[in-house]
């Protein structure tokens, strides 16, 4: 299968590396002069990381075209992920140049992080084949990915694009409406919005706010979901003990929130409180750390979830 990513940065690059790990042809399309070179380096130092995930037959990081035109890397893919800046009159420039090129059949996926596919689709002449398929960053490492149609996307395109996205090993998710932000990066926002409000009044540094999540919750983000961690809570009764319990503590917590407004001084705080986290460290070198541990815990987690279907197979 002959897949096509258009948009080479950070995005652009773990679809390719993920794609070719699936055993895909990728061709890939890029503006930027430099675009190539730092493509090929990142499929480079991927590749062992995508070897420990597995895998497919015929995965090779060979297999891998580079175009400055869109349309030369489109023309005869089944599939294209958009990662074009997140600007509209881009990504619109964009369609109507793939759509010189493309099959009639093939799906155009947009990473996009904030803008609506209905707005995006706007002016197509296919406007059915066009969604959003938004990954969560780094995207050849994590499972999730966002899946939206716009007003004009079709039923057909959605079925398609979720069982896609599921063959390569990703955890597609379907949303029901579209929003700025889609679902994930709104619960990350709703949270950091309490971050920020913490570090703003004085409640905690930057470095503890982060240790607060590091080191308490988000662990057990890992494994399930805040619904089911509360069901949990609420013990044998489920979260319908909890809600009785505990509900109405939180909706109190809940007008107790912050409105943190990213002002000069709030800014320098933030910034001046990561660069003492990170204590000399780089952000390569620590985006290099955080990929490290996330592949460690998928690993796990693969294994502990096999083990737990496997015993509950097993049961009478």
């Amino acid at each position: 299968m002959r897949v096509a990513v258009v948009g080479a940065g950070t995005i652009g690059a773990g679809w390719a590396a993920l794609f070719l790990a699936r055993g895909m042809e990728v061709a890939v399309s890029d503006p930027d002069p430099a675009a190539e070179a730092s493509l090929r380096g990142f499929v480079e130092r991927a590749w062992p990381v995508m070897e420990r995930l597995g895998l497919m037959p015929g995965a090779d990081p060979g297999r891998l075209r580079f175009h400055a035109d869109p349309r030369d890397a489109a023309e005869g893919a089944a599939f294209v992920q958009e990662n074009a800046p997140e600007r509209l009159d881009v990504k619109r420039q964009v369609y109507a140049q793939l759509e010189e090129v493309i099959a009639p059949g093939t799906i155009v996926a947009s990473s996009t992080s904030g803008l609506v596919m209905s707005s995006l689709q706007e002016g197509t002449r296919h406007p059915e084949r066009f969604a959003i398929g938004h990954p969560f960053n780094p995207p050849h490492i994590i499972p999730l990915v966002e899946v939206v149609g716009g007003r004009a996307t079709s039923e057909e395109t959605i079925r398609r694009l979720m069982a896609f996205y599921a063959a390569l090993g990703k955890r597609p998710i379907r949303l029901r409406k579209e929003v700025p932000g889609h679902l994930a990066n709104r619960l990350q926002a709703a949270l950091w919005r309490e971050a920020v409000h913490a570090v703003e009044s004085g409640l905690a540094s930057v470095e503890d706010v982060d240790t607060a999540i590091a080191e308490g919750p988000g662990l057990r983000w890992a494994l399930m979901g805040p619904n089911m961690i509360f069901a949990l809570a609420g013990g044998a009764g489920g979260m319908s003990h909890f809600l009785d319990h505990i509900g109405p503590a939180m909706e109190g917590w809940w007008a107790d929130l912050g409105q943190p407004r990213l002002t000069p001084e709030l800014r320098e705080r933030l910034i001046a409180g990561s660069r003492d986290e990170l204590a000399g460290r780089t952000i390569p070198a620590l985006s290099a750390d955080r990929d490290r541990m996330l592949l460690a815990l998928l690993e796990m987690l693969r294994r502990e979830r096999a083990q737990t279907d496997h015993e509950e197979g097993g049961q009478p």
